[in-house]
């Protein structure tokens, strides 16, 4: 009955957020901040959890969603994740997360966006000038973590961004701050990160053109924009839990810089810490819905190996497959 209850909850919260319970506050500053890059989910794991993650953070994914969450985990983990993003552009991130000692943890990772180089095309010359472009995004951080008491983690980002589009290039750092606290009631545990906090960032280089009046033009000064920086909060907590069987829910306020409030929603199931099952909704997006995935965890000698898959459906976009690995060290 109180399972039952539960979920009757979690799908009437679900039709009000759908509703406006939350107002579209902030929906006029889309398309407001730059690289975009930045607000891809990382991991199959999170993003079949709906990205609801951060209260959930307990691996290597952390690095990306909350920094407090690396040393929510025993054993060092080097990850892997491939993005099949859309339009071919592809995007691939590693990580690892070292435990100096049980009470502090560090980790790096380096992330690249990539894709084919793209025809040049003018008012002039609408269909090509025979000149190709290139784009691409790279990404690398360092992130430290320390369990200040056994219930209250602390963890810290610095990363550097680099985007480059023919021949501009953007670059700077960015932080993330994260907190991570076990209640002590159950299992519950509360978590709140903020990604991304930087100065205004804008692109540098100059690029010539011809106009309609046939005249070559040089444009060298550009207007700066934050980046897309995100305030996460989120609670998690085990909602049945047995030697065999082991049901995980997640429950996600985001607030981004350059859109309306959100919430996400995920489950986890797992059989025997063998097999996983995932979803998870994302609520208050036009072309964002639901996101499905698996997991399977294969024991080698004394640490391990998961394979993770992810299925996220962005409408009229289509969908986007990620692949993730873990070795657990």
């Amino acid at each position: 009955m109180k399972l039952g209850r539960y979920f009757i909850a979690v799908l009437i919260f679900i039709e009000l957020a759908n509703a406006q319970l939350f107002p579209n506050l902030g929906g006029q500053r889309v398309g407001t901040s730059v690289a975009q890059f930045l607000k891809i989910g990382i991991g199959a794991r999170s993003v079949a959890l709906g990205e609801a993650y951060v209260a959930l953070a307990n691996d290597a994914e952390a690095l990306y969603w909350n920094p407090a969450g690396i040393s929510q985990f025993r054993q060092n983990d080097l990850f892997f994740s491939y993005n099949q993003w859309f339009a071919d552009i592809k995007v691939s991130y590693s990580g690892l997360v070292y435990h100096l000692n049980p009470a502090n943890s560090i980790g790096a990772f380096f992330a690249s966006l990539s894709c084919d180089d793209m025809r040049e095309t003018t008012e002039l010359q609408p269909f090509g000038t025979g000149r190709y472009f290139s784009y691409g995004d790279m990404l690398v951080g360092l992130t430290y973590a320390r369990n200040m008491t056994n219930k209250f983690s602390f963890g810290i980002t610095l990363k550097y961004l680099q985007e480059t589009m023919a021949e501009l290039t953007m670059s700077g750092f960015l932080f993330d701050l994260g907190t991570y606290y076990k209640t002590g009631w159950k299992s519950i545990r509360f978590a709140v990160a903020v990604t991304n906090f930087s100065n205004e960032m804008g692109p540098e280089g100059s690029f010539t053109y011809k106009n309609l009046d046939n005249t070559f033009v040089t444009v060298s000064k550009f207007q700066k924009f934050s980046p897309p920086i995100a305030f996460r909060i989120g609670v998690a907590g085990e909602l049945y839990q047995s030697k065999q069987h082991k049901l995980t829910t997640s429950v996600q306020l985001n607030h981004p810089n350059d859109n309306s409030e959100n919430l996400n929603f995920g489950a986890e199931y797992w059989f025997g810490n063998i097999m996983a099952l995932r979803a998870g909704y994302t609520s208050n997006r036009v072309d964002r819905d639901i996101s499905l995935g698996g997991g399977i965890n294969i024991p080698v000698g004394g640490g391990g190996l998961r394979i993770d898959y992810s299925y996220a459906n962005y409408g009229r976009l289509g969908f986007v497959n990620q692949y993730s690995m873990h070795i657990l060290l």
